[in-house]
């Protein structure tokens, strides 16, 4: 059997529901371009990895004995693939008919593109808006905070999230959301992939950056549309936000230097006073929630500053 063109990367941890109405939508349709599909289990305890063997035996799938967390789990994959196109596919999501085929005829027809991505809607159909600008060094202290909710605050913010773009028509973008991103797979071969410092988040802004900077445009393309559970695949890993904030910083030491590592510590000390600030009003004549509040905020200080 000749090599796929497309290989599609699912990285799943604990989805297993999501991830077979994942695969029952690829496996719904008989694609133009061959394709082979990759299912990373990272570490799942629901089932999820027996239930995929068991429904998708033609699928490869590859078991972790734990939780790489996303940039590392959808390497694997990616650099296990063999298709001339790799898609990292997020779990909770849902291809339309022909979405895939279309990201790899879009490449293919536009050789000075790096990677694009399609149109993602919510379950009821509705548009999610979800490209962005590169965050910058005023979009990291207006970014969820206080600093965010006036002007000019409110207009960096506005301009960082895209909100003027209302995602209904096709354009270069600096970077689409990275529940969907098909490149060429010795491309992303040759970048390395997802960078596995930022082991949760930042990963698809850091890559989109780097294929900008090398002279590759990314396409968000409406005609290829694929269903979101907005979320759902990192809802129930408990340590998000600590990690969030980790990747945040690596992200800003790697392309912002020393001086930007040391912006972000200082933003992110800011955020801190203000959910101490929030929490005294949001529990006062409660004590015992006060306590309960104040302890967690700690606790994810002191995982946030170690190294």
């Amino acid at each position: 059997m000749s090599d796929p063109v497309l290989s599609v990367v699912i990285l799943s941890w604990n989805t297993k529901a999501l991830t077979l109405a994942c695969l029952a939508a690829l496996f719904a349709e008989t694609p133009k371009h061959a394709r082979e599909v990759i299912v990373v289990d990272n570490g799942s305890h629901d089932g999820s990895a027996d239930a995929i063997a068991l429904a998708y035996p033609q699928v490869t799938l590859i078991r972790n004995a734990e939780n790489r967390l996303y940039s590392a789990g959808n390497n694997q994959g990616a650099f296990a693939a063999k298709g001339e196109f790799v898609c990292t596919l997020n779990s909770d999501t849902e291809a339309r008919p022909g979405a895939l085929d279309a990201l790899v005829d879009f490449l293919r027809a536009n050789p000075g593109y790096g990677a694009v991505a399609p149109k993602l809607v919510d379950p009821d159909g509705s548009v999610q808006r979800a490209c962005q600008r590169f965050p910058t060094i005023l979009s990291a202290l207006c970014f969820d905070s206080w600093w965010g909710k006036w002007w000019p605050g409110s207009w960096i913010q506005r301009r960082y999230l895209m909100e003027d773009f209302d995602h209904l028509s096709s354009r270069d973008v600096p970077q689409p959301p990275g529940a969907v991103f098909c490149m060429r797979r010795d491309e992303y071969a040759r970048m390395g992939g997802l960078d596995e410092q930022l082991s949760l988040y930042y990963n698809d802004v850091d890559l989109s950056l780097r294929l900008w900077r090398a002279g590759r445009k990314v396409r968000y393309f409406v005609d290829a549309v694929v269903m979101h559970h907005r979320g759902a695949s990192t809802k129930g890993f408990a340590k998000m936000l600590v990690v969030w904030h980790k990747n945040r910083l690596a992200y800003y030491r790697k392309h912002y230097g020393v001086l930007g590592e040391k912006w972000i510590r200082f933003v992110i000390r800011l955020r801190i006073a203000e959910e101490r600030i929030a929490i005294q009003k949001r529990c006062k004549g409660d004590p015992q929630r006060l306590a309960a509040e104040n302890a967690f905020l700690e606790q994810a200080q002191k995982e946030l500053w170690a190294r």
